[in-house]
């Protein structure tokens, strides 16, 4: 039995499934199984992947997409070994992912998620995620909703935590609706009833060069049916109680639902989500944005794009 089951759910990825899955085969650290769920791809992708030949990797092929909450979930279920980690298939990791997280499990057990630092990358340029521990940290347990608050930077990603596979299909999986924020709503399942850890060392990379024809975008409106934010109520019990998580999920809805607010789209529910808000928990101008008449934030909005127009034109 492999120590890690590694999940790759793949989507019309064909210009960058190969780095991902050859940042997995070059790992210091070969007690693994790759998993690769083809979701439906069209491009092409199910073509490269074949090419690469290892015995560690299952390729799984479905007929159609079914989201890729469902393909992490045929992944784990297909998976053998006591601990599952993730990868999207635009993304890659460090050679000494997994050898260090296989360590950190060592040194911490019994934690129900276990993190690492990652690098954002973005026009060919690395840089550390700055996510809100504190300075000196190196690793160790972590107030997950504490630290995430902090900058709004994920401390937890798809790309860059293991969690013992009895922890996951304890905690519910990922939901299977959901586009965006489907890993966030896990982690915070898996936190409020488990320890966090995190070790403090950039080992994943989140590639956002990737073409928009590939990849989704915070910029574009969902559904409320499919969008995390409008989720919040199954912590309705624990956000009562919990200080820390109550300004998160605070932190989250106003953030979250700007671009909602900018393009007047599903006004009453986006309103029942902010009527949950302590406004005292977030930045002033969050309290400007949703609470002024909407043609006020609209010319408001719309100064501010023709200066950073202007700007960028004199620049």
């Amino acid at each position: 039995m492999p120590h890690f089951s590694v999940i790759i759910p793949l989507y019309n990825k064909a210009p960058y499934v190969a780095k991902t899955v050859e940042s997995v085969l070059a790992q210091t650290h070969g007690d693994y199984e790759l998993i690769i769920i083809d979701n439906g791809s069209t491009d092409g992708s199910n073509g490269v992947i074949s090419q690469i030949t290892d015995p560690r990797i299952q390729i799984v092929r479905l007929e159609e997409n079914v989201g890729v909450s469902n393909a992490r979930n045929k992944g784990v279920e297909l998976s053998t070994a006591p601990y599952v980690t993730f990868l999207d298939a635009d993304d890659w990791w460090e050679p000494t992912f997994l050898e260090e997280m296989a360590a950190l499990t060592e040194r911490h057990p019994g934690a129900g998620i276990y993190g690492t630092g990652y690098y954002i990358v973005k026009n060919g340029k690395k840089r550390v995620a700055p996510i809100g521990v504190e300075d000196g940290f190196t690793e160790g347990e972590i107030n997950y909703c504490r630290v995430y608050a902090k900058t709004l930077c994920m401390p937890l990603t798809s790309i860059s935590i293991c969690m013992p596979r009895a922890v996951f299909e304890e905690s519910g999986r990922f939901p299977a609706n959901i586009k965006l924020g489907e890993d966030f709503l896990l982690w915070i399942r898996v936190a409020l009833k488990h320890k966090v850890v995190l070790l403090n060392k950039p080992l994943s990379n989140y590639n956002q060069d990737v073409d928009v024809t590939y990849r989704g975008t915070h910029k574009k409106v969902y559904d409320p049916d499919t969008f995390s934010t409008f989720y919040f109520d199954q912590f309705a019990a624990e956000e009562r109680s919990n200080r820390d998580l109550k300004v998160l999920l605070d932190k989250l809805r106003v953030y979250s639902l700007m671009t909602f607010r900018r393009d007047n789209k599903y006004p009453e529910r986006v309103m029942k989500e902010l009527s949950k808000v302590d406004f005292s928990n977030v930045e002033p101008i969050y309290k400007f944005y949703y609470k002024t008449p909407y043609w006020m934030v609209k010319t408001y909005l719309t100064i501010i794009h023709l200066l950073s127009s202007i700007k960028q034109r004199i620049v």
